[in-house]
């Protein structure tokens, strides 16, 4: 019994965290269940190669397939299992080779997070005539929650400040059946906002279409968007969006930020949005 009391106990705890997680809707206990569960089996099968790759592979995969805003870290498990079968099989200057590659890339990565989690936050003096609401996905007709989430922070907003004009922007994509921008003007309305403070742009389908077509409204109304606009986006979306306003020659953007999400999802899409932010420094875009 005693040999196989790890397995019992590990087994136990992913049990609780899988009751406490779809069962009860409780998240962070959950997460440190299953986190100590992980520990417990990696623990146990450090001198076993094939069998650790093996964990962090199918581990991959569940947070890939079976959950949603997991992506990143499932792709951070397979980098992990990657580099654990290198370390076996390659040359020793070939490892090494690599192992100074990948301290350089993580050092990259953390250089670009600076930026990133810097500007995760909203602006000290955020009040402008118009607030741009970044869309997100919308499954069906509904919000997404991080669609829910930036409209929370929009709200706040046009509560905060009663002057404000906000511009719904959004498309529609793969899955939808309404315009992001609708799905948003639909949830505002709910909320008892006066629909003379809404302008839906229902065209884009990227954050640079977001901000041009918006920029464009604002011009149509005879308003200059350069030092009037605040753009109200998820946290860790935030310094990307003001880079794009910038290179469209707003460079005075106030950003704010949207209420923080599950953590480690938020967590999850602070990692993607490092790849987003090179790509924007590479390409412009």
């Amino acid at each position: 019994m005693k040999k196989y009391l790890w397995a019992i106990i590990a087994a136990a705890l992913l049990l609780l965290a899988g009751i406490l997680r779809f069962g009860a809707g409780i998240h962070y206990p959950a997460y440190t269940l299953g986190a100590v569960a992980a520990c417990l089996v990696i623990w146990h099968f450090r001198s076993n190669l094939t069998v650790l790759v093996l964990i962090l592979v199918n581990a991959a995969l569940f947070l890939r397939f079976a959950l949603r805003g997991y992506n990143w870290w499932a792709y951070a498990l397979l980098f992990v299992a990657a580099l654990l079968l290198l370390h076996r099989f390659l040359p020793t200057l070939w490892w090494r080779t690599l192992l100074v590659l990948v301290c350089v890339g993580l050092a990259y990565f953390c250089y670009v997070e600076s930026f990133i989690i810097k500007n995760a936050r909203t602006d000290e003096t955020p009040q402008r005539d118009y607030l741009i609401v970044l869309g997100a996905a919308v499954y069906k007709d509904q919000p997404s929650l991080t669609l829910v989430r930036r409209l929370e922070g929009a709200l706040d907003y046009m509560q905060t400040y009663p002057e404000s004009v906000a511009i719904l922007s959004g498309g529609m994509g793969p899955g939808e059946t309404v315009t992001e921008a609708q799905a948003m003007y639909d949830w505002m309305l709910a909320q008892g906002v006066d629909p003379g403070r809404l302008i839906m742009e229902p065209k884009a389908t990227s954050t640079e279409e977001n901000l041009a077509f918006s920029f464009s409204m604002i011009r149509q109304r005879g308003d200059e968007p350069d030092g009037h606009v605040a753009i109200v986006s998820s946290a860790y979306h935030l310094y990307r969006a003001k880079q794009l306003a910038a290179l469209q020659g707003v460079n005075d953007a106030a950003g704010v930020a949207a209420p923080w999400g599950y953590f480690f999802v938020m967590l999850n899409y602070f990692i993607r949005e490092a790849f987003g932010v090179t790509h924007l420094w590479v390409f412009g875009r």
